[in-house]
């Protein structure tokens, strides 16, 4: 995570003592500013000023904190790895607990139910909408961050989907992660529900999450049941009468 701006001076805190708004936390301003226009411009749609004078900061301020542009595109996912490890927590949690018949669900709780906390935050919308619009593009800067950051929260998952349903390949449990991954960036980056649901549903409403997670584990027991199909013996063909003529010939 970036580092944090330095202590407030002596004279700063004696000036706010005496009654004067104190200055907010620009740092992190530079952040949530950029993340907002990147969720909703792009990466490559926004300029270093542009996202000064969305902070209100001085335009050399986001270079002193963060550097070029790939850098704090990195730290907004930086910022954001709590999430990754409290899904990476509850996760081991799952996988050193007792053995249950509930051991798929609980793996795929732990994979949802952080995320959809984290969407109802105050700046998990934008969070949600740059990950779903700029982690999909072929860059430089999200390889590393996905990298760095999601393909190792991936590989956990698909060993824990691939513990739960053992008799399958693990080729067949990284498909379904995928699939799984596709469902609930879907729900957190879609706003139809109130127009698919001729406004009975809200975006992300919390009833929501216990059906995402019986969705995608219901789709991950489908494709990967508790007892794969085996694949019935080649039987031997039975000769053909002509065959068998020729042979007592």
């Amino acid at each position: 995570m970036a580092t944090r701006p330095a202590p407030r001076t002596s004279r700063a805190r004696s000036t706010a003592a005496q009654g004067t708004p104190q200055r907010p936390d620009r740092q992190m301003a530079i952040l949530l500013a950029a993340e907002k226009l990147f969720a909703q411009h792009g990466y490559h749609g926004v300029s270093i000023r542009q996202i000064a004078e969305e902070a209100q900061v001085p335009l050399a301020l986001v270079g002193y904190y963060y550097g070029p542009k790939s850098e704090l595109f990195h730290a907004i996912f930086q910022h954001w790895q709590g999430t990754i490890q409290e899904r990476l927590a509850l996760l081991q949690q799952v996988l050193t607990g007792p053995p249950t018949e509930a051991f798929l669900r609980q793996v795929v709780e732990a994979f949802v139910r952080p995320v959809l906390v984290q969407r109802a935050s105050a700046e998990g919308e934008y969070y949600a909408q740059l990950v779903g619009r700029e982690l999909a593009r072929q860059t430089p800067e999200t390889h590393r961050v996905l990298t760095e950051f999601f393909d190792p929260l991936a590989h956990s998952f698909i060993d824990a989907i691939h513990a739960a349903r053992p008799g399958h390949d693990r080729a067949l449990a990284a498909w379904a992660y995928q699939f799984a991954l596709g469902a609930l960036l879907h729900h957190i980056t879609d706003h139809r529900a109130p127009t698919l649901s001729r406004g009975r549903n809200q975006v992300c409403a919390p009833e929501a999450a216990p059906l995402l997670i019986d969705f995608i584990t219901a789709g991950i027991a489908a494709v990967m049941p508790l007892s794969p199909p085996v694949s019935p013996s080649p039987r031997r063909r039975a000769p053909s009468p002509s065959t068998t003529s020729r042979r007592q010939a």
